[in-house]
């Protein structure tokens, strides 16, 4: 699978990357112009941390044959009324009653191991080129 995505515009404030054999979608909300039809990639960037979080949470499950079904993570997130900026991110792992109590601290420890966090706390590097065509 090529690595690259490829970014094009279906129209209106729609956004959409192609990745391998997937498209994913995106689009604004009504407020912000857009139609609404897809989340915005704001919503997809939060969205891809509370996934790898559950993406983590499953695996460690999984690999001690306990039991992931009554499972759930909520992201929460806390905003900076002045400047808007999320400032907090809340990963809530919502563990069933009948959870091995010993395994609490592991199950946190296997979240902090998201990649997607990983690379929050330690951002790549970002250069932004424009190629004109000839």
């Amino acid at each position: 699978m090529n690595d690259d995505i490829k970014v094009f515009f279906p129209g209106g404030k729609k956004v959409y990357a192609e990745y391998g054999d997937f498209v994913i979608k995106t689009d604004q909300p009504v407020y912000q112009g857009g139609e609404g039809t897809a989340p915005s990639p704001f919503d997809l960037f939060l969205a891809s941390i509370a996934t790898c979080s559950g993406y983590f949470v499953l695996v460690f499950c999984q690999s001690r044959g306990l039991s992931y079904e009554n499972i759930s993570i909520v992201l929460k997130k806390e905003r900076n009324q002045e400047t808007k900026r999320i400032e907090k991110i809340f990963i809530h792992i919502n563990l069933p009653k009948d959870f091995p109590e010993k395994y609490n601290s592991a199950v946190i420890k296997s979240v902090n191991s998201c990649t997607v966090k990983i690379h929050m706390l330690n951002p790549p590097e970002f250069i932004v080129e424009a190629i004109v065509k000839k």
